[in-house]
């Protein structure tokens, strides 16, 4: 079975109705071992594929996500459209926690991660101007919107290392950039869904108000964990509106061709090694293995 739609999320949102889940697939890649199996089904018949992002039971910080394979694993089971979900914080009050916002832009604060499949024998330099795909988030906002869910887009989203939260000088610095958001995850996928020339959208679950406002005691986990449960049902509504409206429609982005003009090594001179790793996202543009 392939599924080219794919989601990576929480393992909450196994549980939505309407999904039905036929096998997990223990996938191998060339960078380790994904996150957990990636689990094959339906949502209300349209073929999909389901990632928790940090293991099943919630195992691994955000830097210790092997993200590489996360990615990897889904675009083997055929994923040519992934939507993310994850909590995020506030850095504007008109984003409350418990509504639904769509990510259009990125800071990358991140410093300890493995974020791009290539080196190590093939160069590639993606365009990564506007990370997330207008289409797949169009979508996402329309659908939302038709479900008078509590969403809208264009948000900023810093992406800091984590784990800890943020200080209140870190949050107001984020702040008066005039970011919308922040987060431990997002960007680090979409770099990499932007390699695998995969469509990439974000639903970001607004749970809290970080650490920027004077008047409250700095986020805590347990704060975040109770208002991103009751954000769940949100997302599971959104997906369940948006992925059957997708299944099965051609893209007409430029997504799918993101390595186009990014593959900046002579192709004699690329490694054996490399072409064996790489296969996967380069062999139609003959740097992978000769067949």
């Amino acid at each position: 079975m392939r599924a080219p739609i794919g989601i990576i999320g929480g393992s909450g949102l196994y549980q939505m109705e309407g999904l039905a889940l036929d096998r997990a697939v223990d996938v191998a890649t060339p960078f380790g071992a994904p996150s957990g199996p990636v689990h094959l089904g339906t949502l209300d018949g349209a073929p999909v594929a389901f990632l928790a992002r940090h293991g099943e039971g919630h195992r691994f910080t955000p830097s210790e996500v092997n993200y590489r394979a996360n990615l990897w694993a889904l675009k083997s089971l055929g994923v040519e459209r992934l939507i993310c979900v994850s909590a995020v914080g506030s850095l504007q009050a008109r984003h409350k926690p418990g509504e639904l916002r769509l990510v259009s832009q990125f800071i990358d604060k991140t410093r300890h991660r493995k974020d791009t499949f290539f080196g190590d024998g093939l160069v590639a330099h993606v365009s990564f101007a506007e990370p997330t795909c207008a289409q797949v988030t169009e979508s996402l906002l329309a659908s939302g919107r038709a479900l008078a869910l509590p969403i809208t887009g264009e948000a900023l989203y810093v992406c800091m290392e984590g784990p800890a939260f943020s200080t209140r000088a870190e949050s107001r610095l984020h702040q008066s950039w005039g970011a919308d958001l922040i987060g431990m995850t997002q960007v680090t996928e979409a770099r990499l869904a932007r390699e695998a020339e995969l469509c990439y959208a974000c639903i970001a679950l607004v749970t809290d108000y970080d650490a920027w406002r004077e008047e409250e005691e700095g986020v805590d986990a347990a704060s975040v964990l109770e208002v991103m449960h009751a954000n769940v049902d949100k997302a599971q509504r959104l997906l369940r509106q948006v992925v059957p409206a997708l299944s099965g429609t051609r893209r007409h982005c430029a997504c799918g061709e993101s390595l186009k003009a990014a593959l900046f090594t002579a192709p004699e001179v690329v490694t054996p090694e490399a072409r064996q790793r790489l296969d996967l996202l380069v062999s139609k543009y003959g740097y992978g293995v000769a067949r």
